[in-house]
């Protein structure tokens, strides 16, 4: 009689743990990091995406921006957060395509061996912004106005080694011109002093800048990807003004978690990202702010992301880009 008792009682116990032991994932908030302050096109576009991801998984999705250094602080810290699918980081262009060329051994992550990718949110091209009384309509004529005024045109970024920054390099390169780059801390202030008059021009997101060109506040001369946006579809490509063949900058956004993370959860969320962006109302909501929802699965990210490493790294030494 004991010995059945005894046996009833572990049987019950280990019934009694099952629930925890197979307990679906995700049993709690999500935090997705991302590595600028609020305002900006990543946390626009991560706190919608939380906010579908939400109501998906029947879970809170927590925003948290952690700025500094390029994203890379955001990045580190993500790289250190425990392997549970409970802490993602937001990717951009500069966190797993630029940083790593730029800050080489002080970049404070391994972009690639550090995470697990789970999948792409959002493709956000630039646009080429002027001070509406520039007298420049087109890339050529500013390629020109840039030739004629030697050293004196400014360009403002919203940061050294940001995609802006590089954007305007890459523009003086193949303009073969010389022009003055001012950073800013952030690209509202980039494109505010355009707007005022105290730099000339600027690549801004489109997301950021798309309010005002439409205002009339700022002028759109071109966007920067390979193919037109359809939020401006008047506006050129840059790689349609001869001389700037091939010229082609797409930012971009992507889901990561820390390398460990377990396959099952890395699934659930890919599962539940391309269901929330299969959503009529974020993909609306995506597109109203210029940014163009994009799927994958996690290998054709990390294909992706060695691609974008191995395209910037040959970029940022062509245009000779330092941060010091």
């Amino acid at each position: 009689m004991k010995k059945t008792l005894a046996a009833a009682l572990v049987a019950a116990g280990v019934l009694a743990g099952l629930p925890a032991a197979r307990a679906a994932y995700p049993e709690q908030p999500i935090k997705i990091v991302i590595g600028y302050a609020a305002g900006g096109t990543t946390d626009i576009l991560a706190r919608a995406l939380g906010e579908q991801l939400g109501k998906i998984l029947n879970q809170s999705i927590i925003i948290e921006n952690k700025p500094g250094a390029a994203g890379n602080i955001a990045a580190a810290y993500v790289q250190q957060a425990a392997p549970d699918g409970y802490t993602l980081f937001m990717a951009t262009v500069a966190s797993h395509g630029i940083n790593p060329a730029l800050y080489k051994d002080k970049l404070g992550y391994d972009p690639k061996g550090g995470f697990a990718p789970v999948g792409m949110v959002a493709a956000i091209p630039l646009v080429l912004i002027a001070n509406p009384k520039l007298p420049a309509r087109n890339v050529a004529e500013l390629a020109a106005l840039c030739k004629a005024r030697g050293g004196e045109m400014n360009y403002a970024s919203s940061g050294n080694g940001s995609p802006v920054h590089l954007a305007g390099a890459m523009f003086a390169q193949a303009a073969h011109v010389n022009i003055v780059h001012v950073p800013y801390r952030g690209g509202a202030l980039a494109n505010t002093s355009v707007m005022t008059g105290e730099t000339q021009f600027s690549f801004a997101t489109l997301p950021a800048a798309l309010p005002q060109v439409k205002a009339g506040t700022l002028r759109a001369l071109a966007v920067t990807t390979k193919a037109r946006s359809d939020q401006l579809p008047d506006v050129p490509t840059v790689a349609e003004t001869p001389g700037f063949q091939g010229y082609e900058i797409n930012t971009w956004n992507a889901l990561l978690a820390p390398r460990g993370t377990p396959e099952a959860a890395v699934d659930r969320l890919n599962a539940a990202l391309a269901q929330a962006m299969a959503s009529p109302e974020l993909r609306k909501r995506f597109q109203a702010e210029g940014a163009m929802p994009q799927t994958s699965t996690p290998a054709q990210l990390g294909a992706f992301i060695d691609g974008e490493l191995k395209k910037w790294a040959g970029i940022v030494k062509a245009v000779n880009i330092r941060i010091d």
